[in-house]
C-alpha cells in the first residue's frame, strides 16, 4: 500500500468500519472530538505558512522549499494559486485534491502524490472524521486554488505521531493540496421507499434524517443480510469506489449504538475494499440515494477477536443502517 492511502485511512476512516488484523491498515485516529473550528471558520495565512516556498504549475508535483523546523503556535493557511472556481468548500463539502505532505518538523518527504491527467488524486470530506490540519486546508477552498498549509502538532498527529509515515510525536506537518473538484452532497439517502423485510431491524428517522434501530427480539440471523430501505436512482456503487455515506451501527445483542456518522457534520468517505467484509458487501451494487439496512454475523464484521475498544466482542453480530450520499471512482496508485 502507497503512503497516501495509509495517511488517509490513518485519517480519514472511522473506529466502526476500518478493518482489523491488517498489517498495511493502520488503526484509525478517533476524532470524534476535533474541534469544530476546522470546519466552520476559515483558516487565516500566518508568517509560518507564508513562508513554504511552493513552485510549480496546479496540477503538477510540486517543488516545495522551507527551512525546518516548523513549528507554528497555530495551524495556518495560505492560498499559493487562486482558482476561478465558484463553490466554495464548508462542513460536509467533498473537495477531490491531489495531496503532498511534509513533515514541517525534519524538511522530510512524506508523499509527493501522483497527480493523474485528470480527476482528483484523493478525496477529503469538510468533516470532523479527517484531521483537523487536513479539513482546515481544503475548508473554504475553491475550485483551481492550490492551498499550502503548516499544521501544528495538534492539529495533526499530536504526542502520539504517525510512525508508518515517519511522523514523530510533536512533529508538524506541511499540506499542499491542489483542489481539483468540490461537490456539495445531500444531507441523506433521498431514494423511494421500499417494503420492509419481516424480521429484520425497523429504522425510524429523526428529521435530520438519523436513524434509531430497534432489533426484534430474536436470535441473531446466521448470515449476512442485506436490504434496501429507500432506492435511489444515482450512481451504482462499484467494488473499489470511494463512497460517500451516513450510517449508524448498532450490537444485535443489546441494541447499542457503538458508533455514527450522524454525530458529526458531513458525511463518511472511504473505499469499499477498506472496511469490514459485511459493510462493503452491503455498498457495492447500490445506486446512490439509497438506504441500506445490514445486519453482519462476525464472521462479515471484526470475527473472533471482535473490537474491544467499541465495545464489540467476537460473538456479536451487528446492524448497520446506511445512507449513500456518493460514489467515484477510486484513482490508481
Amino acid at each position: 500500500m502507497s503512503k497516501i492511502p495509509a495517511l488517509l485511512t490513518i485519517v480519514g476512516l472511522t473506529l466502526a468500519l476500518t478493518a482489523c488484523g491488517s498489517s498495511d491498515t493502520p488503526e484509525a485516529t478517533d476524532l470524534a472530538s476535533a474541534p469544530d473550528a476546522a470546519y466552520s471558520e476559515c483558516t487565516a495565512p500566518g508568517t509560518v505558512s507564508d513562508a513554504v516556498d511552493v513552485t510549480g504549475d496546479f496540477g503538477a508535483v510540486p517543488t516545495v522549499k522551507f527551512d525546518e523546523p516548523l513549528d507554528p503556535t497555530s495551524t495556518q493557511r495560505t492560498v499559493a494559486i487562486e482558482g476561478a472556481g465558484t463553490t466554495e468548500a464548508s462542513g460536509g463539502s467533498l473537495v477531490g485534491a491531489s495531496l503532498s505532505v511534509y513533515n514541517g518538523t525534519t524538511g522530510a518527504t512524506v508523499q509527493e502524490t501522483t497527480y493523474p491527467t485528470s480527476g482528483a488524486s484523493e478525496t477529503i470530506t469538510v468533516g470532523a472524521t479527517f484531521l483537523p490540519g487536513l479539513v482546515r486546508a481544503v475548508n473554504c477552498s475553491v475550485e483551481g486554488d492550490r492551498i499550502v498549509t503548516v499544521s501544528t502538532a495538534g492539529d495533526a498527529f499530536g504526542a502520539d505521531g504517525a510512525e508508518q509515515l515517519k511522523i514523530a510525536a510533536g512533529d508538524s506537518v506541511v499540506f499542499v493540496i491542489d483542489v481539483i473538484s468540490i461537490t456539495n452532497l445531500a444531507d441523506r439517502a433521498d431514494g423511494v421507499d421500499q417494503p420492509a423485510v419481516p424480521g429484520l431491524p425497523t429504522v425510524e428517522l429523526a428529521k435530520d434524517g438519523a436513524p434509531t434501530i430497534t432489533v426484534p427480539d430474536a436470535e441473531a440471523p446466521a448470515e449476512l443480510q442485506i436490504s434496501t430501505l429507500k432506492l435511489g436512482d444515482g450512481a451504482v456503487v462499484a467494488d473499489g469506489d470511494t463512497v460517500s455515506v451516513e450510517y449508524t451501527g448498532v450490537v444485535w445483542a443489546t441494541g447499542k449504538t457503538f458508533d455514527s456518522s450522524w454525530t458529526t457534520v458531513g458525511p463518511t468517505t472511504f473505499v469499499t475494499s477498506q472496511v469490514v467484509p459485511g459493510f462493503g458487501a452491503a455498498l457495492v451494487g447500490q445506486t446512490v440515494g439509497s438506504q441500506v439496512i445490514a445486519v453482519l454475523p462476525p464472521s462479515e464484521g471484526y470475527g473472533e477477536a471482535g473490537q474491544e475498544s467499541a465495545g464489540i466482542s467476537g460473538t456479536d453480530t451487528l446492524v448497520f443502517v446506511v445512507d449513500i450520499v456518493g460514489t467515484a471512482a477510486t484513482p490508481a496508485g
